[in-house]
């Protein structure tokens, strides 16, 4: 357990794994991670997982580039993370808080078009009133023609991976304006041989 003084900006991090259904696993993996500019975020990549932290729009930005670099390969892709701020002695990383604002990597990936599908969950820590952030985020997914229907323990979001990306980010972001430690799960799929969908929860 961390025993770091906890700092004072909103710093965001995002700790995830890549799995290419593929013989080439490794080269997809480093590939995309080498192929995303990461220069306005502090980054490190272990035998396990990679861990991204810094302002929430390059974190968000870094995350996007890296999926869609692996899923542009055209092999069945999985990204799974979790997205977290205001976690008690996060302070490591700060210096990247004072980067400016402008994406490093969206014009270089604005033309890759995938459709994909996600399952997320967002957990408002500390809310008494969670479930209100929750229907919150859901009408953002509806809004941004994403949402995919109501699952156990998640919400499906589905269609071009740009979009998804835009409805995770939204929600995170509106989320954290008004709780002090978010955290959010995302599980996004896209090259499946099976387009199969699970019965949908309205």
């Amino acid at each position: 357990m961390s025993t770091e003084v906890c700092g004072t900006s909103r710093i965001v991090g995002c700790r995830f794994s890549l799995y290419p259904m593929s013989d080439r696993f490794v080269d997809i993996i480093l590939g995309a991670i080498q192929e995303a500019d990461t220069s306005k975020v502090w980054t490190e990549t272990g035998d396990v997982s990679t861990c991204v932290r810094g302002r929430l729009e390059h974190v968000f930005d870094v995350m996007k580039a890296i999926y869609l670099h692996a899923a542009k390969t055209g092999e069945h892709v999985v990204f799974s993370g979790t997205f977290s701020i205001g976690c008690p002695g996060d302070s490591a990383g700060d210096v990247y808080m004072s980067e400016d604002a402008v994406r490093m990597n969206e014009d270089i990936v604005s033309s890759i078009r995938i459709e994909g599908a996600a399952e997320y969950a967002l957990y408002a820590l500390g809310e008494p009133e969670y479930m209100k952030k929750i229907a919150n985020v859901v009408d953002i997914a509806k809004e941004d023609g994403s949402y995919g229907g109501g699952i156990h323990y998640a919400t499906r979001l589905e269609g071009d991976v740009h979009t998804i990306f835009k409805t995770l980010e939204q929600s995170f972001e509106v989320t954290q304006e008004s709780v002090s430690h978010v955290v959010m799960t995302v599980t996004l799929s896209c090259n499946s041989p099976s387009n199969k969908k699970q019965g949908k929860a309205e």
